[in-house]
Formats: structure tokens, C-alpha cells, sequence
């Protein structure tokens, strides 16, 4: 049995950045979660996606880690629209299902992008343990912002906002993979995000993989929204104001990427829609 796939790089204006992802846009119908998992492990990416359906108005598709399968995350949400809209199997406007539920994505083949308009944000209970979440990046407690909460933020996948208070500290940082397993099950987050404000729409940010065999995420879209969220809640970086927010991530790991964001109040409760560039660079067949 052979398995076509393509090789996508998001959140990224040129080839061989960003966050890469692996699409298989059209699994045989047997391909059960066994061998999708082994599969996501073969190829080593932070995430693997398989679309089982796809018609000119949307598509459904499952995501794994290396370790797991993943209920949504954002540059496979990108990556996997981008691939199929190109091949013709969906539209430019489109909707993704996946088990956290449908995600509206808007391709733009021309621009080399796409957009998607996240769940709505949830934000959970302020976390006191300031120390915890210090320890996992290698920092001092003094070096988290001190007027800013440690708190969870999710759109289908919940993670950690960790305020630090500069850029230099965040560089400095160093992920400690025991304190990050830790953190994570005592906050009930599926990530860890850490970040730090540089100025007005100018966010950088690292995220820090608690067990699911990522270590160090180039660009982590499903943190990306939530962020967004919480800089307009804290009335951050312009976001409240509606300030377009890029989000600097992956330089540390030597895959620059860029992820736009921007929030709009909603009623009582923010709306955030998370984009960026998309680039398509390689593909292959997997022999079962």
C-alpha cells in the first residue's frame, strides 16, 4: 500500500522556515489510528494530519503528534486548507472539522496564505504557581511580568500564557522538560506559552512542549489566539484597541515564523483570528 504526502511549511513568507507540518490529503479508507500514530512518528514533524472527507465546502481531519493524536492545533489547520484548496478538493472558504469542533479557514493560493477564525476563547482561573512556571523556562520568579496573571487561555487546545518581563529573559530561557510536565498537569494545559511584549502589535514568543515530543515548538498557532485574547483582556500591545498583533516565534530553534493575530470584542468575550504565510516544499509516498 502506498500513502501520498506533502511536505508544508507554516507561518512563514519563505520556504524552509516556520512550523513544518506533514499533510496526507487522502489516506486509504483502512488506515486506521495505529498507523496514522506510527506514521506521525515516521515522519518526526510536531504534528501529521490525515483528512478523511473533503468537498468543495469543507473537510474533516484528524492531527498527531509524534506521541499523540491531537484534538486541534493551528498550523495543521493552515497547512492542511492551504494543500487542499491548491489541489482543488476544497474551496478558498471552507470548513474544518476536527474533533474540537468546526474552525472556519479562509486560503488565499495567490498570497501564499491563510487565515482562520478560531473557537471562542476561554480563560480559565489565574494560576498561583508563579514559581513552577519560572522553573520550567530555567528563570527566576522576579523574571516573570510582575503585574501580569500566569493564567490558561484556549481555543480548542488550552495553554499557559506566561507573561515574562523582556525579551532578553525569554531568550535566555531554557525549557526544563520535568518542571513543564509538571506545570502543564497542574495548570490543565495542553502547552505552555511563554512571551513577552516589545511593543505595540510586536509580541515574541516561545513555546515549551510539557511531554507530547515537540520539546520546543517553532510556531504554535493554537497558543497563537488564545494569546491574542489575553493581550486584549490585559490591554496589551494594542490588541484591545485593535492593534494587528505579529507574534515572533522559532528563532531559537532555527525556524523563524511569524504568526498574525488580531482580536475584536465580541459581546462580552473576544474573537481572535490567526493567519500567516504557508509554503508547500516537498512530497512523497510512505509504502505500508
Amino acid at each position: 500500500m502506498e500513502v501520498g504526502f506533502r511536505l508544508v511549511d507554516v507561518f512563514t513568507e519563505v520556504p524552509f522556515a516556520g512550523n513544518q507540518l506533514c499533510v496526507v490529503p487522502e489516506p486509504p479508507e483502512d488506515l486506521d489510528a495505529a498507523m496514522m500514530q506510527l506514521l506521525a512518528r515516521e515522519i518526526g514533524f510536531s504534528e501529521t494530519t490525515f483528512v478523511s472527507h473533503a468537498d468543495a465546502a469543507g473537510y474533516r481531519m484528524r492531527i498527531f503528534t509524534p506521541d499523540a493524536e491531537l484534538p486541534f492545533a493551528g498550523h495543521p489547520t493552515l497547512g492542511t486548507a492551504f494543500t487542499l484548496a491548491g489541489g482543488g478538493r476544497v474551496g478558498t472558504s471552507v470548513v474544518q472539522t476536527t474533533s474540537a469542533g468546526d474552525v472556519s479557514v479562509e486560503v488565499d493560493l495567490a498570497g501564499d496564505s491563510a487565515v482562520m477564525q478560531q473557537l471562542p476563547p476561554e480563560f480559565g482561573p489565574v494560576f498561583a504557581g508563579r514559581e513552577l512556571a519560572a522553573a520550567a523556562a530555567g528563570i527566576e520568579l522576579a523574571d516573570l511580568a510582575a503585574d501580569l496573571p500566569v493564567q490558561p487561555v484556549g481555543t480548542g487546545l488550552t495553554s499557559l500564557m506566561i507573561p515574562v518581563r523582556d525579551e532578553r529573559t525569554l531568550r535566555a530561557a531554557e525549557r526544563d522538560g520535568r518542571a513543564c510536565a509538571k506545570l502543564a498537569a497542574a495548570a490543565g494545559a495542553d502547552t505552555l506559552y511563554f512571551f513577552a511584549v516589545r511593543g505595540v502589535g510586536d509580541v515574541m514568543a516561545r513555546m515549551f512542549d510539557p511531554g507530547i515530543g515537540i520539546g520546543e515548538d517553532p510556531a504554535t498557532g493554537s497558543a497563537a489566539g488564545p494569546l491574542g485574547a489575553y493581550l486584549a483582556e490585559n490591554d496589551l500591545a494594542g490588541a484591545a484597541r485593535g492593534e494587528h498583533i505579529v507574534i515572533a516565534q522559532g528563532e531559537m530553534v532555527n525556524r523563524p515564523s511569524f504568526l498574525h493575530v488580531d482580536a475584536r470584542r465580541e459581546g462580552d468575550a473576544w474573537s481572535v483570528r490567526v493567519g500567516g504565510g504557508v509554503r508547500i516544499v516537498g512530497q512523497g509516498t510512505f509504502r505500508l
